[in-house]
């Protein structure tokens, strides 16, 4: 079992459909599934709604939002299930810290 604590950021795209309420509610449930999970939420933010380059799942717009976190790779993979069985969610990319410094130094 590997207990290495990584840092990670995800990128989340909801259904813009969703109320205030929904994206609170949502926001609160991932930041709980986070720390049950031996992780530790290090910021979160609301992007807000913006147009989509090209359709997802019939959808032209989305509600992203950004956490980023520390934890294992048990609660890693768990997360990315969760997200992907989701319905409110059209798209998740997750990354670790390390990608995010090479993406932005290119």
């Amino acid at each position: 079992m590997d207990n290495m604590h990584r840092n990670y950021e995800v990128v989340i795209v909801l259904k813009p459909q969703l109320s205030d309420k929904d994206i609170a509610d949502f926001m609160e449930n991932t930041k709980t599934a986070i720390t049950n999970g031996n992780g530790e939420v290090v910021s979160e933010e609301k992007l807000g709604r913006k147009r989509l380059a090209h359709e997802i799942k019939k959808e032209r717009e989305g509600f992203f939002l950004l956490f980023k976190f520390k934890s294992g790779v048990e609660l890693l993979e768990s997360f990315k299930k969760n997200l992907t069985l989701n319905e409110s969610v059209l798209r998740h990319m997750v990354l670790t810290s390390e990608e995010v410094k090479n993406k932005s130094a290119k």
